[in-house]
């Protein structure tokens, strides 16, 4: 058994091996009053030792204690207030009397089950979105450590791509899934052409409080890599990367003029089947557009047109032939 002068330094020893809501909110100076009269009943001598070693094992070393102690955040508070419930009346019990450790283990056994029973009821954390960022919101309190534990995620999240047309607006948002704090301040940066997260490369454009970045008509030279960071205070809370690919105008123009001719050569305007693709059981022909009927009457005039030039023409030889075999047959007929 420690002597008196000693026993702070030996609670220090025994509980600086392990660390629980008991450890966490508990005062050292209450857990040597509660452990004072604690009898070991076979030998029937008092040792405040075994009394800390069965606090140990009941409150410290108990997954049911550890788990009912996952609150979510600013619940730590109503933690000790539920274990002092517990546990200070005992020490006002026990102080300074003796008490056998079968009743101590029965004490502490109950005072264990009402903790969990009550903390349990307490509000879990709302939960960690992944994959990204700093979320002190979804942190979860851990009684081994005695303080909350974050989500764990990168500042960094995965590049996102934007395919734009040249000329036309492109929009970026700096939204998380998860609470941001009141204070944030949001930078945006560019590096162009290239795609990358390396924040190095990156130039500072705008700093401020507004998470959409808008580009009203998108060049050529807006192509590249944007990344959106958030601050609170001068903490960086996620950093968030697009990449915008920029079509030119007139390669999207001639894509656009390639597919049109390309349908008007097939029937109806459809598209041929897949070699695997069976054709449908039924085949009816789409409705020709104007475009199609233009065509089709600018063909049929101009086979028209051909065909009365050619019946003109043969006309005409005809003609030709007769007026000659008339007129040598004139001649003739004077000579004779």
């Amino acid at each position: 058994m420690c002597p008196s002068a000693l026993r702070l330094v030996c609670v220090s020893l025994l509980f600086g091996t392990s660390l629980s809501c008991y450890q966490c909110f508990a005062d050292v100076q209450e857990s040597l009053r509660l452990c004072w009269g604690h009898i070991l009943t076979e030998y029937n001598i008092r040792n405040i030792d075994a009394c800390f070693r069965k606090l140990d094992r009941i409150f410290n070393n108990n997954e049911r204690v550890l788990e009912a102690g996952r609150v979510g955040k600013g619940y730590d508070k109503r933690l000790k207030e539920l274990l002092d419930a517990e546990i200070l009346p005992m020490v006002e019990e026990f102080d300074l009397k003796l008490n056998d450790d079968t009743v101590y283990e029965k004490r502490f056994q109950t005072a264990a089950d009402n903790f969990i029973a009550a903390a349990s009821k307490l509000p879990r954390v709302s939960g960690c979105f992944p994959p990204c960022g700093f979320q002190s919101e979804g942190a979860v309190y851990n009684c081994v450590t005695c303080q909350y534990d974050s989500c764990e995620f990168p500042l960094d999240c995965p590049v996102k791509e934007i395919k734009v047309m040249e000329n036309s607006r492109s929009r970026m948002r700096c939204d998380v899934p998860f609470h941001l704090p009141n204070d944030i301040q949001v930078i945006w940066r560019f590096a162009e052409e290239v795609r990358t997260q390396r924040v190095d490369q990156f130039k500072e454009v705008t700093v401020g409080v507004d998470r959409l970045y808008s580009i009203p008509s998108t060049k050529l030279h807006h192509q590249g890599s944007y990344l959106c960071e958030i601050y609170s205070g001068r903490r960086s809370i996620v950093r968030l990367y697009f990449y915008i690919a920029v079509t030119p105008q007139v390669v999207a123009g001639h894509t656009e003029l390639q597919e049109i001719f390309d349908l008007s050569l097939l029937p109806g305007g459809r598209l041929l089947p897949a070699p695997d693709v069976p054709p449908p059981p039924h085949h009816h022909l789409l409705p020709l557009s104007p475009l199609h009927m233009a065509c089709l009457t600018a063909l049929l005039l101009l086979l028209f047109l051909s065909l009365g030039a050619l019946h003109l023409s043969v006309l005409s030889e005809q003609t030709d032939e007769r007026e000659e075999s008339r007129s040598w047959e004139l001649e003739s007929s004077e000579m004779l």
